[in-house]
C-alpha cells in the first residue's frame, strides 16, 4: 500500500473539509455540530501526517506493523471522522457510538507504529 500517496490525498481531503466547516458550513450549524466537525479534521489531520510519517521510514522499522499501522489509521479516519462528519450534518445519533471504534483503530495504529520501531531495533544493532 502506498501509505504516502494515501496520506497526501487524506491530508487535502481534511484541509478542504476544514475550510467548508469554516466558510460553508459555520452559519448552518449548531456550535456543538460545528465542533464535531472541527474534531472530525483535525483527527484527520494527524493521522494523514501519520500515514506520510510511516511512508517515510522506508528504511527503518518492520513492515508488518507498518502495513498494519497504516490500515488502522485508514479505518479510523473512516470511523472516526467519518462518524463525526456524518453526525455533524445531522446523521442518526448512534453514529456517536461507533465513534469510539474510530478512536480505539488510531491507539491501535499507533501501537504497531511503535512496535515497527521496536521490532527493527531488535534487527539492527545500530537501532
Amino acid at each position: 500500500m502506498n501509505f504516502g500517496a494515501m496520506g497526501a490525498v487524506a491530508m487535502a481531503i481534511a484541509i478542504g473539509l476544514g475550510a467548508f466547516g469554516a466558510h460553508g458550513l459555520k452559519a448552518q450549524l449548531s456550535p456543538e455540530a460545528l465542533s464535531w466537525w472541527e474534531i472530525g479534521v483535525r483527527y484527520q489531520v494527524w493521522h494523514a501526517l501519520g500515514l506520510i510519517a510511516l511512508a517515510l521510514m522506508t528504511d527503518h522499522g518492520h513492515t508488518t506493523w507498518r502495513r498494519r499501522s497504516g490500515i488502522a489509521f485508514l479505518i479510523g479516519i473512516l470511523i472516526f471522522s467519518g462518524s463525526l462528519y456524518t453526525l455533524a450534518l445531522g446523521g442518526p445519533r448512534f453514529l456517536g457510538a461507533v465513534t469510539p471504534i474510530g478512536g480505539l483503530s488510531f491507539i491501535v495504529g499507533w501501537i504497531s507504529f511503535a512496535l515497527a520501531f521496536i521490532t527493527a531495533a531488535r534487527s539492527d544493532p545500530d537501532g
